[in-house]
């Protein structure tokens, strides 16, 4: 397409959450971050989604409210039921669902996403995201009332450094990621790690991502997609912490606001984790939360699954596996083998149908 037809598309994607320099030359340009273009969205972003959870205050306790905002993250020990926990813990391993890996350097992420399909098949699954406390709370830190995209996931590591290693926050906005950890996750597989209070857009982080804009983040083709890397020995510059790495026990939920700076841990090459994967990102301009339901996250959750059936079509088109490829059984049975003690090892694996190619304090 002629570039000159595509300039309406950039200037839409300002007030939007594009944030890719190297796509959209706007967003790149030296010239418009030297004017202010990239921290103007920046503060803009946050002074909406800082409305948006007051509005939405109603639907979390005041004091995971304060813990949230202040340090970026909440960590919630024993969040199930112990009954309700095992029963969905034993689901994870024994239901019949579609499996799809992506694969990073060499790691493997394996995912299960939660389509009506999936739900129909893993009804402890389904059981969870009826629970209105669980959704409301990660609502509340997504500051939109749309439901999360959920999926059962298992991470399995590689012996080389897998881009999610590196520090780095998501995109320019505050958006909400979750994890409910169905197996103990620390050192022995790779923690989440973050660095509090690095959500917050101090004059010190907005002077960073001011210098990063003028460089269009050249240097790094994930930073030059809008998803920041920073080294650590950068922090203490920004007047801020070492990262925190949450070595938890499986049944902790962790919600993170990552606009701020994480990482996956480090972890033994093979060593696998497994959890209920949520995340979250809506229009970050938006003064007032999205509307959701139930019944409209299921339509995305479709939208996600006929989304990847095309991309199949069109890699196999190709000659090539898409990003997002179907993968059997054997491969969900390997990742849940190598799961740190106490595992789901005892238990019966998942049956694909697919046969062919220091930790923080307890928000309680």
């Amino acid at each position: 397409m002629p570039r000159f037809l595509l300039w309406p598309v950039w200037i839409l994607q300002l007030f939007g959450g594009a944030k890719s320099f190297e796509s959209n030359p706007l967003l790149g340009s030296a010239t418009l971050n030297r004017w202010g273009l990239h921290t103007a969205r920046i503060r803009l972003a946050h002074w909406a989604t800082r409305l948006r959870w007051w509005l939405l205050a109603p639907l979390a306790p005041a004091d995971l409210r304060r813990r949230f905002l202040a340090q970026g993250y909440l960590v919630l020990e024993n969040f199930l039921p112990d009954d309700a926990f095992e029963r969905l813990r034993a689901a994870a391993a024994t239901g019949q669902a579609e499996v799809r890996e992506m694969i990073q350097v060499d790691t493997a992420t394996l995912r299960v996403l939660f389509d009506a399909r999936a739900l129909a098949q893993l009804p402890e699954c389904r059981a969870l995201l009826e629970r209105r406390s669980f959704i409301n709370l990660l609502r509340y830190c997504a500051a939109t009332l749309r439901w999360p995209q959920f999926s059962l996931q298992c991470i399995k590591n590689g012996g080389g450094h897998d881009p999610q290693k590196d520090l780095h926050a998501d995109t320019f906005h505050p958006t909400m990621k979750a994890w409910l950890f169905l197996s103990d996750a620390d050192a022995r597989n790779g923690p989440f790690t973050f660095v509090p209070g690095s959500q917050r857009p101090t004059a010190a982080r907005l002077a960073w991502e001011r210098e990063q804009s003028l460089r269009a983040g050249r240097g790094n083709r994930y930073s030059a997609r809008g998803s920041l890397r920073i080294a650590p020995d950068e922090l203490a510059g920004l007047g801020l912490p070492p990262p925190v790495a949450f070595n938890v026990k499986a049944n902790t939920l962790v919600i993170a606001n990552t606009h701020g700076f994480h990482r996956r841990g480090d972890a033994p090459a093979g060593a696998s984790r497994l959890e209920i994967y949520a995340s979250s990102r809506t229009n970050p301009f938006l003064p007032l939360p999205m509307p959701g339901s139930l019944r409209l996250a299921r339509l995305e959750h479709a939208l996600v699954a006929a989304y990847y059936r095309r991309m199949d079509r069109r890699a196999a088109a190709r000659g090539v596996p898409s990003s997002w490829h179907l993968v059997p059984a054997e491969s969900w049975r390997s990742a849940l083998a190598q799961l740190p003690s106490p595992s789901l090892t005892t238990l019966a694996p998942v049956n694909s149908p697919n046969a062919g190619p220091p930790t923080p304090a307890v928000a309680k």
